[in-house]
């Protein structure tokens, strides 16, 4: 096998059968009949699945896998991956924003540069003013809180060689951010600028932006702690000497500090700081617990491979 799609479906119904006659177009260009097609149904409320199975009953490239349930974008994309034959791995997502015909200056990059991954760089970020502001903000509070600098605006649209998606996938994180993950993974990978198209508006509310934020910093890095410690640090040492001051003050000059302002000010301040740094400490336990469960990151239902399907459905494909 020289060549693995692999795509989530999740709302997806309305997207497949295009995307598989032009991802398929662009497969053969490449490699003839050495591919497949690697479908992960997320837990897509819709009949997502039934089409895609009445498509791999006549289309022996293509291979289902099923969740029992939703996981979550990137858990159903590592699935995906480790369900992968081919020399070569393209990512994609289905909704067409991102064009199946990119698979051919991907490969040509990866194979011309000699590198391990080529993913799509967005020229300019799509959507309305939100989903561009937001996005933007997203990679530079990341980097923030992080230290690790990702490529700003890339897409789900990559390719990667065997042995970059094998490494890939020995990653058995539970909470799991894919850009924290293609870096940690290592390997030589290049960006290629691509102009992504709108099909539908952002999913991607405040609420869901900040939380995979939240959970892409936790999961990463663990700086936030250390900031602690040394926000700790400082407030310590600033007391000691306003502290050492006040006492020099009445010693010397005899001037006492009045008033109740400052020590509510301080309280409310410290209590406030106190919070939120449980807050966070009970963010990493909470993260610690689920990773020391070892629960499976996904739960497959079923998986309809194309040998299933019979000699003569392949024939008259």
């Amino acid at each position: 096998m020289k060549l693995s799609v692999v795509a989530t479906l999740y709302k997806s119904a309305g997207y497949i059968e295009e995307f598989c006659t032009r991802v398929s177009a662009a497969a053969r260009t490449l490699v003839g009949n050495e591919f497949e097609i690697v479908l992960v149904n997320d837990g897509s409320p819709d009949n997502s699945l039934d089409i895609a199975l009445a498509r791999a009953a006549h289309d022996p490239h293509i291979k289902i896998v099923d969740l029992s349930r939703n996981f979550g974008h990137h858990k159903a994309i590592v699935t995906g991956l480790s369900q992968t034959q081919g020399t070569f791995v393209y990512l994609i997502d289905i909704d067409l924003e991102e064009q199946p015909e990119w698979l051919i200056p991907f490969h040509a990059k990866l194979v011309d540069e000699g590198c391990d991954m080529v993913y799509g760089v967005q020229r300019q970020r799509k959507g309305g003013w939100f989903e561009r502001v937001s996005g933007a903000m997203f990679y530079k509070l990341f980097a923030f809180f992080t230290g690790v600098r990702l490529p700003s605006n890339w897409v789900t649209a990559a390719i990667m060689t065997r042995r970059f998606v094998d490494a890939l996938v020995l990653h058995d994180e539970r909470e799991m951010f894919l850009g924290g993950l293609y870096h940690l993974n290592g390997f030589d990978q290049r960006g290629h600028v691509i102009d992504k198209v709108s099909t539908s508006s952002t999913t991607y509310t405040l609420g869901k932006r900040l939380s995979l934020l939240v959970g892409a910093v936790t999961a990463f890095s663990t700086l936030p702690l250390m900031w602690i410690f040394y926000t700790g640090l400082l407030i310590s040492f600033g007391s000691f000497l306003f502290g050492t001051y006040i006492v020099l003050r009445q010693l010397i000059f005899d001037i006492a500090v009045a008033g109740w302002v400052s020590v509510i000010v301080s309280v409310w301040f410290l209590g406030g700081l106190s919070i939120l740094f449980i807050g966070i400490i009970g963010i990493y336990l909470a993260k610690t617990y689920s990773e020391s469960k070892r629960r499976p990151y996904t739960t497959i239902r079923n998986v309809y491979p194309a040998r299933q399907f019979s000699k003569s459905a392949a024939a008259g494909s």
